[in-house]
């Protein structure tokens, strides 16, 4: 799967907009401040995708007690709210994308030209919307959370039948997760098992792991943020504030040089410091 730059680092909207318009766009300008590759969002046809028997569950919400159903549709953003967001990433120039969660949304969103699909940990068992996924033949982000190795080689063996340029990404669906659950290890074994690129989609509250991903060969990262982790709504807490996520981009731009080549050297940096440090030498030479 070709990237513009590896590690190809994905900032996570999603819901986090919740519903307002204006406060998207305030995290599209901080993941584009931030020098991120591309933002993302989520898309469902709540009248699908919610099941019946939690439609009708009233919840407390920051616009009053409403349905679960009410609470869904006043977070999802519509038409026009896309052809805003399509257009403020164009004038920013950062590309957008989002995981249709359904066959309905995934229609929907063709009329904007996303340069990505992304499929949901959720929905990767969803062989329908894979292959209509896949069907697209966009470079496409494949979600592994709630799967079994055998879940995940379906999923491969499909896009792979369809010609579709993919990349697992390893993820626990947990939120947020625990640090002892990230299990970036899993990098490595997915790479190794089915030879394809590999990145990492965390739920963590810290950095460490996504920044041991790329050291892993994660070549995309991407992590969910946020203006404010107290804020209200379901993913906020396992998401990145302004300053966690420059720090996030700017240390997995820097893992490669930090692994470096793997060579022993003694360069001439080095060999500078040893002229002043090693003086006994010259006493040592002149006996």
């Amino acid at each position: 799967m070709r990237l513009p730059r590896k590690p190809f680092i994905i900032a996570e909207i999603g819901i986090n907009g919740n519903g307002d318009i204006d406060l998207a766009k305030k995290l599209i300008d901080v993941a584009k401040r931030c020098d991120c590759d591309a933002v993302k969002f989520q898309k469902r046809a709540v009248e699908i995708c919610i099941p019946e028997s939690v439609r009708d569950m009233e919840r407390e919400t920051p616009w009053g007690i409403m349905t679960y159903m009410e609470y869904k549709r006043r977070m999802e953003f519509g038409e026009d709210q896309y052809d805003e967001i399509d257009e403020y990433c164009k004038s920013v120039d950062i590309p957008w994308f989002a995981s249709a969660w359904d066959l309905e949304s995934l229609k929907f969103l063709k009329k904007y030209d996303c340069p990505y699909n992304k499929v949901a940990s959720a929905m990767l068992l969803n062989w329908e919307l894979l292959r209509a996924i896949a069907a697209e033949k966009k470079p496409t982000f494949i979600s592994t959370g709630m799967s079994t190795l055998q879940d995940i080689s379906k999923a491969v063996v499909l896009f792979d039948g369809l010609c579709c340029p993919f990349c697992l990404m390893h993820c626990n669906s947990t939120y947020p997760t625990a640090i002892e659950d990230c299990n970036i290890n899993v990098v490595e074994k997915l790479y190794r098992h089915f030879v394809c690129d590999v990145g990492y989609s965390g739920h963590e509250t810290g950095l460490l792991p996504s920044i041991l991903a790329v050291a892993k060969g994660a070549v995309a990262v991407e992590r969910h943020i946020t203006l404010d982790r107290a804020m209200w709504g379901s993913d906020h807490a396992a998401s990145l504030e302004p300053h966690g996520l420059e720090l996030l981009v700017r240390d997995c731009r820097n893992v490669s040089k930090i692994l470096g080549s793997g060579v022993k050297a003694f360069g001439e940096k080095e060999k500078a410091v040893a002229r002043k440090q090693r003086y006994f030498l010259e006493r040592q030479d002149a006996k």
